[in-house]
């Protein structure tokens, strides 16, 4: 480690050393909780991240550092899909979030039964989750790009409330191969390509058969979940998005 600056070493404004504050010339803050890392840094962060999340899926926060430190390629692929869509681009420019301060809970579940807000709404209740527990972006070096992935997070719980799934392990792989195939995060392919270990004989045949079949299908068939302005479509039929999506009915 570094040596203690001695009393005579020219201090900065705030009590750092010189050599100190030079270090840290270079390291920028693009938005709140935001961590410069170098690319041997992510790197090692990603395979740190990508054992723990192996080791246990419901890490979340470990799964969150994988996302950023491996979305490289993915992210800016997303954000110009959005960009490229009149929603998308709405959405990029108002930054809308899916909190529990931003959500009227009460409005919500006086919808009628089967629109989005009713159906997500009974989601998180069965499922005993909210909103507020994904993580905020730290390691994407990119204002804009670190805006997508946390809406990517804030809209999963949607995901799984067009799909049908639940939050358990088959659920959460099923909708691990549908984010694959819409988003190209490596995160969502490892998720996809070894949560199945998990699972018991029984549940991997209907996986194999029945539910990766059809995640793949709709992946592939539908449009940008991310170009959705769920906040404006609480009161559309879950059936209605879906067809308009392109997601095909759950099996």
């Amino acid at each position: 480690g570094r040596t203690r600056p001695s009393h005579s070493e020219p201090r900065g404004r705030d009590g750092r050393g010189q050599e100190e504050e030079e270090d840290m010339e270079g390291w920028q803050q693009l938005y709140p909780g935001h961590i410069p890392t170098s690319p041997l840094q992510k790197a090692l962060l990603a395979a740190g991240s990508a054992v723990m999340a192996l080791y246990d899926p419901y890490r979340h926060d470990m799964v969150a550092v994988l996302g950023e430190t491996t979305g490289c390629l993915a992210l800016p692929n997303l954000r110009d899909k959005m960009k490229n869509h009149p929603e998308g681009y709405r959405i990029l420019q108002e930054r809308p979030r899916i909190r529990l301060s931003t959500l009227d809970m009460a409005r919500l579940q006086g919808l009628p039964e089967g629109s989005l807000g009713r159906e997500y709404v009974r989601f998180l209740e069965d499922n005993k989750v909210s909103p507020d527990t994904r993580m905020p972006p730290k390691f994407v070096d990119d204002e804009e790009l670190a805006y997508v992935i946390q809406r990517y997070r804030e809209v999963h719980d949607l995901m799984h409330t067009l799909l049908g799934m639940p939050t358990n392990m088959l659920g959460e792989v099923v909708v691990k191969w549908f984010e694959a195939i819409q988003t190209g995060l490596p995160m969502c392919v490892l998720g996809a390509a070894f949560g199945p270990a998990r699972l018991s004989s029984r549940k991997l045949q209907v996986l194999a058969t029945e539910l990766v079949p059809w995640a793949i299908r709709s992946g592939l068939s539908s449009s940008c979940v991310l170009n959705v302005y769920y906040e404006q479509r609480w009161e559309q039929p879950v059936e209605s998005l879906r067809a308009e999506l392109g997601i095909l009915p759950p099996p």
